[in-house]
């Protein structure tokens, strides 16, 4: 079933993006994916917009603060039992803490890790907010997959920090487990793939990809790869928002649950 109330600890459980135009996002992701937002105050200013779809909750989208360097982008969620001690681990087995862990009022408490390559990934420790409410369908979250140019080193390291199982996909992929249910991937960055840095990529599931492709376009989105197979997964394209957000979308060649 797509719906969710639980997600097992090393779990992704949640996206969101931080945008320089947050209304102009919201006004894209809705036209894209049929999303609507419950807009909440956040403490220190301003407002988080909750992405909704048939009245559950599937990703976010907030302002990026001036102090944050990067330039938007999405981030995914792992969910944990203990943020804290999930975060002194990552600082064990050499990840660095860019957020160390702090309360998100009583939704959950969270950190945010860079890993050795300087791929960032957030950890969740869920409170009243477990996370995405409805995933694997159009418009939701259906997978997360690193680029990385060292796929062994980044392996071990998820591996001992969230207790993943690697499994062995194709010659440069291999699909990372929880309790052997493929919970998201880590890809080789290939020559052929030009200048870009190790990353957390989150891949949203589309009825249509090649449609949703024009969809993209129209709103003032752009296309950084067309859309193409990948026997035997589906149909994949990776486009960005007008902001500049980067994200994949798939056609699934078969069902997901």
């Amino acid at each position: 079933m797509p719906e969710r109330s639980e997600y097992l600890p090393g779990t992704f459980s949640w996206i969101d993006c931080a945008t320089t135009d947050q209304e102009g996002a919201k006004a894209f992701y809705s036209s894209l994916f049929g999303w609507s937002f419950m807009d909440m105050p956040v403490p220190e200013g301003g407002t988080y917009s909750m992405a909704m779809l048939k009245d559950k909750p599937v990703a976010g989208l907030f302002t990026k603060p001036p102090e944050m360097p990067a330039p938007p982008h999405w981030s995914s969620y792992v969910s944990v039992e203990d943020a804290d001690a999930t975060a002194a681990r990552a600082k064990e087995l050499g990840g660095q803490l860019l957020a160390e862990p702090f309360d998100v009022m009583d939704a959950g408490r969270m950190a945010v890790i860079q890993d050795g390559e300087g791929a960032v990934v957030s950890i969740w420790q869920p409170k009243q907010n477990t996370g995405a409410g409805l995933v694997n369908e159009h418009g939701t979250l259906c997978w997360n997959e690193l680029m990385s140019n060292d796929p062994e080193a980044a392996q071990t390291f998820y591996t001992a920090l969230f207790s993943w199982t690697p499994e062995p996909f194709q010659d440069n992929y291999t699909i990372m487990n929880v309790n052997d249910r493929g919970n998201g991937g880590i890809m080789k960055i290939g020559p052929e793939m030009g200048e870009i840095p190790p990353h957390w990529g989150v891949i949203f599931a589309s009825d249509d990809v090649d449609a949703s492709v024009e969809l993209v376009t129209g709103a003032g989105g752009s296309v950084i790869v067309p859309a193409f197979d990948t026997p035997p997964v589906g149909r994949v394209a990776v486009v960005a928002d007008p902001q500049g957000a980067a994200f994949s979308m798939i056609t699934l060649a078969g069902p997901a649950d």
